[in-house]
């Protein structure tokens, strides 16, 4: 029980952390790099399936991560760009603060039904997969974006 306490609060301090991020992020211009490194800053985290008590089955990869992707639609169709200034950057959405949060609180909900039937160390690993399924593909859809916006501004400056 100390454990899921534990990473309850873990978990809203990181929610909080990344609703503040986010939200100071949209002050400043988007660029390639801001958009990639944090899955890849977030992938050293497998590291943690080296040490067999945070394994999962085949069967639990699978399912984290499809899960993970599933709540990645909601942060994809909440995170736009606009340019300003000739840069560009992350509109804002009313919207996000209020996604991430739900998100947070169904994420902290599935790990107290699940923490009695799953060991932590593998609900952690699970929980990593979850994360990593949401965060990839928010942030590939994003890339993809930014890409057409660039091309497009590149387009009109040609023009």
């Amino acid at each position: 029980m100390e454990g899921i306490i534990i990473s309850f609060i873990v978990a809203i301090l990181m929610g909080s952390l990344v609703i503040f991020v986010r939200l100071k992020g949209q002050n400043k211009p988007v660029s390639t790099k801001k958009i990639l490194l944090p899955p890849v800053f977030m992938s050293t985290g497998a590291l943690m399936f080296v040490v067999p008590y945070f394994r999962v089955t085949p069967a639990e990869v699978l399912e984290a991560f499809v899960v993970g992707m599933f709540f990645s639609i909601f942060l994809i169709k909440t995170s736009r760009f606009e340019v300003r200034d000739g840069n560009v950057y992350l509109k804002r959405s009313k919207a996000f603060p209020f996604i991430l949060i739900g998100l947070l609180l169904i994420r902290l909900l599935m790990k107290v039904v699940l923490s009695s039937s799953i060991q932590i160390g593998q609900l952690s690993g699970m929980f990593f997969l979850l994360a990593f399924g949401m965060i990839l593909p928010w942030r590939v859809a994003m890339y993809i974006q930014y890409r057409r916006l660039m091309q497009e501004l590149d387009e009109g400056v040609r023009a």
